[in-house]
């Protein structure tokens, strides 16, 4: 375990080369970044070196007449500039913090934000608001942890965090830096992934955010058609409440995310894309007692149900179907959007689910389950696909993305 946040290991690219390399891509000659940045030509030289290594690829073109940015120096240079814009805008925040002695200036704080370890830091103690858990996950000791943070607050002359025995609790502004830091590492992971793709290789991680009428027949289609034309993309997709995709989208460590919005969310800094309307309906069993006939509102209010969690769209849906007849809505005797849940429930009971009938397709085509003559109105709602305001997704990404919008299409054809 080490002593000092400044000796843990980090993967990929790091900020204080990423910040060397504006400054040479700038300047077009490692002389001039030199003096720029007060650093020797061997420290510069050697940092640029470093960044060529972690991205794979040379950057620059070098010559007799100095070095010039090539083709992947041009795409990291476009990630490089939003990371600076990300940090210069953490920076003014902390600025603005109300001085305990004297602010350190912007810039300075500008400067000192060009660390991984800085930035790691500050995330996990926002995550966790405990010292010792952020530095289990730095794989440093909680002494070094607290003695780093006393430094990085010393030097911008504010607090960050409040200390209390429970552990730390973050201001505004650590809340806002630590966003700011999270697009910042979503930068870093999207940089290798333009370089590789130069090429034609698409290969990375694409990170999709769910939501159970977003898992639909769209989205695994989707996936298949794009891991079919480039093999080496690899999908993670994070199935949470939906604030927490909403929280992922805008820090940047999820893509883009797929479902049904929120009526009461902000989306402030978001883009809401619509791709295709989905019908929910009432799902039985085969054979239940209530198929093939119609059946009154009050009959289905005495009945068992699997219902979508209590604050879903779906189920405000469900519940204004009988506040409109005057009914009170029957309460749910489960309530999950977990499909395999859904249909296991279904096959052994007579209760009734209210569910997505794309998403029970293959069980309603087998006959396995039948669509109850519930008498519903307005039950569709639109999916849309949420992305972050100004993101630059990764080629990688948009394969993905685009292979959504063509199913979509598709979706809607047949429809």
């Amino acid at each position: 375990m080490r002593d000092d946040i400044d000796t843990a290991e980090t993967d990929g690219a790091q900020l204080h080369t990423i910040r060397i390399f504006l400054s040479v891509a700038g300047e077009e000659s490692i002389a001039r970044a030199t003096r720029i940045l007060n650093k020797a030509p061997s420290a510069v030289s050697r940092a640029v070196a470093e960044l060529e290594k972690s991205i794979g690829m040379f950057l620059f073109d070098r010559g007799a007449r100095g070095i010039q940015l090539n083709d992947y120096g041009q795409l990291v240079l476009a990630r490089a500039r939003r990371i600076r814009a990300e940090l210069a805008e953490a920076a003014a925040d902390l600025a603005r913090m109300k001085p305990r002695k004297s602010a350190a200036s912007p810039s300075a704080i500008e400067h000192l934000l060009f660390n991984n370890r800085k930035l790691m830091l500050l995330i996990h103690l926002v995550e966790t608001r405990k010292i010792s858990a952020a530095a289990e996950r730095l794989g440093i000791t909680q002494s070094g942890a607290s003695m780093s943070l006393g430094r990085i607050e010393a030097a911008l002359g504010a607090t960050l965090f409040h200390r209390g025995l429970q552990g730390v609790i973050p201001t505004e502004t650590a809340n806002r830096v630590a966003i700011r830091a999270k697009r910042v590492f979503a930068e870093l992971r999207h940089m290798a992934l333009d370089v590789t793709t130069v090429s034609g290789d698409y290969a990375g991680t694409v990170v999709i955010g769910t939501l159970p009428l977003g898992r639909t027949r769209v989205f695994p289609m989707a996936i298949a058609d794009a891991i079919s034309r480039h093999p080496g993309i690899r999908v993670t997709t994070i199935d949470s409440p939906f604030h927490q995709l909403i929280d992922g989208l805008r820090s940047g460590e999820i893509d883009a995310s797929l479902g049904v919005p929120r009526k009461e969310t902000d989306f402030t800094g978001l883009v809401i894309e619509p791709l295709f309307a989905d019908r929910l309906t009432v799902l039985a069993r085969r054979g239940h007692p209530l198929a093939g006939k119609p059946i009154s509102l009050a009959e289905l209010a005495r009945r068992q149900w699997i219902l979508p969690w209590h604050s879903s769209p779906s189920r405000a849906l469900f519940d204004a179907q009988f506040l409109e007849a005057g009914i009170a809505p029957p309460q749910a005797s489960i309530e999950s959007a977990d499909l395999a849940v859904v249909r296991q429930l279904l096959a052994s009971s007579d209760a009734l689910a209210l569910a997505s009938a794309r998403q029970m397709e293959v069980e309603l085509e087998s006959g396995a389950l039948v669509e109850l003559d519930a008498g519903f109105t307005g039950m569709e709602r639109q999916v849309c696909l949420m992305l972050r305001e100004g993101a630059m997704l990764s080629p990688v990404a948009m394969v993905l993305v685009d292979a959504l919008r063509g199913q979509a299409a598709a979706l809607q054809r047949e429809a």
